[in-house]
């Protein structure tokens, strides 16, 4: 099975290691599929997301970009045989990854597992579960293609489900009696991302419950002064 990563940089990995994904823009081809989630990309929007200002035989590059990326992805595949995994889907291409070879799909559904074990009681299971899941990430989702606009709504709702597993981690740290041990990354966390209110309960709430009361209210002063200063909230 072939493998890919979006939590980091983008890569592809199959029963031989790592796959050499060629130059950028063939590497933008294969991470403007996988942002599609199986869903076919028409030809022209991949044209467009391409290039700013699409050069004559910008056709057949996307062609040729595809045709290096099947290659590499599919070694083994015979010759003049279709593509099992980079498919033609007209009026483009899609690309058919099997059930949990994306690290994005399994990290969601980590995610989803560790809400109903939490529910049930089962904290600790939760929370190992979540320190799984977390440990996929290599870095910002779709790290080199962030900032364009085809990546960005993607990228940007993949971080946010990372920040809302950070939080639950701690939840269900404080429920299986973890709270000393969930100070430090949750100070990490809001570091990072001051306006998470969340975070700030759960950090007050975990200083309380190792004893730390004055803590607990110096931190809730803080997150005041942090909301007041940067959204006008008191």
């Amino acid at each position: 099975m072939v493998t890919f990563g979006v939590l980091g940089p983008v890569t592809a990995e199959n029963e031989r290691g790592p796959v050499h994904l060629k130059g950028p823009r063939h590497r933008a081809v294969l991470a403007r599929l996988l942002v599609a989630r199986g869903r076919a990309v028409p030809v022209s929007w991949l044209i467009g997301d391409l290039w700013d200002d699409p050069p004559e035989g910008a056709l057949g590059a996307v062609q040729t970009f595809v045709g290096a990326l099947r290659k590499a992805l599919e070694p083994g595949r015979a010759p003049r045989t279709p593509s099992r995994l980079l498919v033609t889907s007209p009026p483009g291409y899609a690309l058919r990854a099997e059930p949990g070879a994306v690290d994005a799909g399994r990290f969601e559904s980590a995610l989803a597992g560790s809400a109903r074990l939490l529910a049930d009681g089962a904290a600790a299971r939760s929370r190992a579960l979540l320190d799984d899941a977390l440990g996929l990430w290599r870095g910002p989702a779709y790290a080199e293609f962030a900032d364009l606009g085809w990546a960005r709504g993607e990228a940007a709702r993949l971080d946010e489900l990372r920040l809302l597993a950070v939080e639950r981690r701690a939840e269900a740290a404080l429920a299986s009696g973890g709270a000393a041990e969930s100070v430090p990354d949750l100070e990490a966390h809001l570091a990072g991302h001051p306006l998470r209110e969340d975070g700030w309960r759960l950090l007050a709430l975990a200083l309380y419950r190792t004893g730390r009361q004055g803590d607990a209210l110096a931190q809730l002063r803080r997150a005041r002064q942090v909301l007041r200063a940067e959204l006008g909230v008191d």
